[in-house]
């Protein structure tokens, strides 16, 4: 088989009912600061998704330079979104939380506490000994600030960027050969069944879960993998009855976590790789994308609980648009790290709160 190479979570996907407005609130809250691209267009290649019709968004993907992956702040502007109802549970099928790095965790809750995020419990730690809290944002969605030890950059911000996503599943088995084998996040720092403490804040959380914590490499290869960290994968399965996938009814896009994305290089092996699993990507873009200011490639996959993946092949990005000053990637070799200084650039780029 070729080989291809995931270089880290390059961003979440957030629906949203008003993308400026949510960014404004992820700046302050966890300094998603820096954005790559603002771009409104027609999703003409998602109609898998959107029941069939082209729909128009705005989207936003904004990162923090202490590291981490990004938000991509994603707005339906040919339609109203849809909200999940009744609202996703942690027994349900997706992507349940998504994980942020933090230094000092005690901090980290004070400032998020000032800032208007649901607290749902006091720091405490995980099975594997990280410390941790659950918080909510203003829009119901659910994220775990964790103290981390991985870090592009360091400044007086309380958070990085993403470091993780809580996936539920129904089966862990099932789901390890995506996650562990192609979306390479080989390292099990846990695998264990028990009724957890920390869950004890969300409902349906004191029953017993079988829990998988998954870690990818300590320094990511790929231009971007030293910005986009370590990162972890953790899936959670239960017995309980009625686990239904949190975007059953609704289109991709609609409010919530929509998909986890991994940045790639070589898209054409990781296809080649999964097509000989027996794994089909859902949509292919091919040649390239277009977001405005940024292109390359993308494409999707389901996991066996049809929890959307995106992958992306970045060929070129802005580093000053205005001054009309891009990076192409494809003229270099995609296994090394871009030199900090040139990453660091992005920063110019930086929206204050």
């Amino acid at each position: 088989m070729s080989e291809a190479k995931i270089n880290g979570i390059q961003q979440v996907g957030i629906g949203v009912k008003d993308a400026n407005e949510a960014w404004s609130w992820y700046r302050k809250a966890f300094k998603m600061d820096v954005p790559i691209f603002q771009d409104s267009a027609e999703a003409k290649l998602m109609t898998r998704y959107t029941a069939g019709k082209v729909e128009k968004r705005h989207a936003i993907l904004a990162l923090n330079m202490q590291g981490g992956g990004g938000f991509e702040i994603w707005q339906y502007t040919s339609k109203i979104p849809m909200a999940s109802d009744p609202r996703p549970s942690w027994k349900d099928l997706g992507i349940l939380a998504v994980k942020m790095r933090c230094r000092d965790i005690e901090a980290t809750y004070e400032h998020l506490e000032k800032v208007g995020a649901k607290m749902l419990q006091r720091p405490m730690s995980n099975p594997v000994g990280i410390k941790h809290i659950y918080v909510e944002d203003p829009y119901g969605n659910l994220f775990e600030i964790e103290e981390n030890g991985s870090w592009f950059n360091k400044n007086k911000d309380f958070t990085g960027g993403v470091s993780g996503v809580t996936i539920g599943v129904n089966s862990i088995d099932a789901a390890l050969p995506i996650y562990q084998s192609h979306l390479q996040h080989p390292q099990k720092m846990m695998d264990e069944s028990a009724v957890w403490e920390d869950f004890n804040c969300f409902e349906f959380g004191d029953k017993p879960f079988r829990r998988v914590i998954l870690k990818g490499d300590e320094v990511a290869s790929g231009a971007f993998g030293k910005l986009f960290c370590q990162t972890t994968v953790e899936l959670i399965e239960t017995d309980q009855p009625n686990r239904k996938p949190i975007f059953q009814g609704r289109n991709w896009g609609d409010l919530g976590f929509i998909h986890v994305c991994f940045d790639v290089s070589n898209m054409s092996a990781m296809k080649q790789n999964l097509a000989h699993s027996g794994i089909e990507l859902t949509v292919d873009s091919e040649s390239q994308f277009d977001m405005g200011s940024a292109a390359g490639r993308f494409s999707y996959l389901e996991d066996p609980d049809g929890t959307l993946v995106e992958m992306v092949e970045t060929f070129k990005i802005p580093i000053m648009e205005k001054w009309g000053w891009f990076l192409d990637l494809t003229k270099r070799d995609p296994r090394k790290n871009l030199p900090n200084y040139i990453v660091k650039l992005l920063s110019l780029n930086r929206v204050k709160s």
